[in-house]
């Protein structure tokens, strides 16, 4: 009788909220679900911005601080390239490409991601830093935790830096 075998797990932590990034972030972990691995996404910082319920910039937060940084993050829908942005039109231009040679979106990706069941954790110190709410992240965002949890659940994991 074969003994039950352990799934490999990999984790991604997403500090970054540029486009291409964030589309390489979930190609990943979709990749890796779909190949029955164990996916964590962990998103910090600018990475955070990903994972906003409202579409668009607004200055959120009660700090003057909290609310320039926060809108400047205008959602996944205005995350930027990060390579020739220009003026925002490079991320809307990429999606085109993406779509007409049948490869899945950025939030084709996130669906799929979730449809997966990769497991989607805010950065608890970032959302206090820039005083971002549990309630300002898509519903996929099942857990927020800090750095010391997310080390610790991901020991036995792939690490990746996106």
């Amino acid at each position: 009788m074969d003994l039950p075998v352990d799934k490999k797990k990999i984790s991604i932590v997403c500090f970054s909220g540029d486009f291409d990034k964030i589309v390489a972030a979930f190609t990943i972990a979709t990749g890796a679900a779909a190949t029955n691995r164990e996916v964590t996404m962990f998103f910090t910082f600018w990475g955070l911005n990903a994972l906003k319920r409202n579409k668009g910039r607004a200055a959120t937060g009660k700090s003057i601080m909290a609310k320039a940084f926060n809108f400047l993050m205008g959602g996944l829908n205005n995350l930027p390239l990060s390579r020739l942005n220009f003026g925002g039109i490079s991320p809307k231009l990429m999606t085109g490409m993406m779509k007409k040679h049948n490869v899945a979106t950025l939030p084709e990706l996130v669906e799929a991601a979730h449809l997966l069941g990769v497991r989607i954790v805010a950065c608890e110190m970032a959302m206090h830093i820039l005083e971002i709410e549990k309630s300002e992240m898509i519903e996929e965002v099942k857990d927020v935790a800090g750095v010391a949890t997310f080390l610790n659940e991901s020991e036995n994991s792939h690490i990746i830096f996106i």
